[in-house]
């Protein structure tokens, strides 16, 4: 009696890891197969793209990565002047500094020879320009206060629109319609969003217009 009960109790056992393995699988499954707005693709700075959660709300996107990222659209490919915008609502306090923006002359960005130059901002009212070529990012201006910003309240909350303005002789990076920073800059590739991990932001108005 005591063999077959423990027969059965085995038994029994391995129904339910074969269950939990695939409901598992199911949960799994669905996180690897979860679609990104049309057009849209996303590169993780350390290839975890599946943690990043990007989705298509009202007018606009949400996301809250799991990892810091880049958002483009090859349909944002840039080959002289243009201007880009983009309102980034940050909806709670991350856990630290973190930072969203755009870039601009992004290439090869599914590849190992990345580059693009990139402006971002934080809730504590900080900006920051740097480059990216493959793995490397180099400072171009290091984190620096401007009133520009809206920093966010004590709930965490902010919104800020950002331009990178490529129409006259100099790149312009703006917040809220002031020019932070200028630089001479490549016009040409990709112009697209970054969104560093720890976030959780609404995107409205993201377009590039090319002149």
């Amino acid at each position: 009696m005591g063999e077959l009960l423990g027969k059965l109790s085995n038994r029994r056992g391995c129904w339910m890891v074969g269950r939990w393995i695939a409901v598992l699988s199911v949960v799994a499954a669905s996180v690897l197969t979860q679609t990104l707005p049309a057009g849209w693709s996303v590169r993780a700075d350390r290839g975890n793209v599946a943690a990043v959660k990007f989705a298509a709300m009202g007018s606009g996107f949400h996301i809250s990565p799991g990892d810091a990222s880049i958002l483009f659209r090859e349909a944002d490919k840039v080959d002289g002047k243009f201007h880009a915008e983009v309102s980034f609502t940050q909806t709670k306090a991350p856990q630290h500094p973190e930072a969203y923006g755009m870039f601009l002359g992004g290439k090869d960005l599914a590849g190992d020879g990345q580059k693009y130059t990139y402006f971002l901002i934080r809730g504590d009212g900080m900006y920051s320009v740097k480059k990216r070529d493959g793995a490397a990012a180099t400072g171009v201006v290091a984190w620096t206060a401007t009133d520009a910003i809206q920093k966010q309240d004590s709930a965490g909350k902010a919104t800020n629109k950002i331009e990178i303005d490529a129409a006259g002789a100099k790149v312009a990076f703006k917040v809220n319609g002031k020019t932070v920073y200028e630089m001479e800059s490549d016009r040409s590739g990709i112009v697209g969003l970054r969104v560093n991990h720890g976030l959780d932001v609404h995107i409205a108005g993201f377009g590039v217009h090319k002149m």
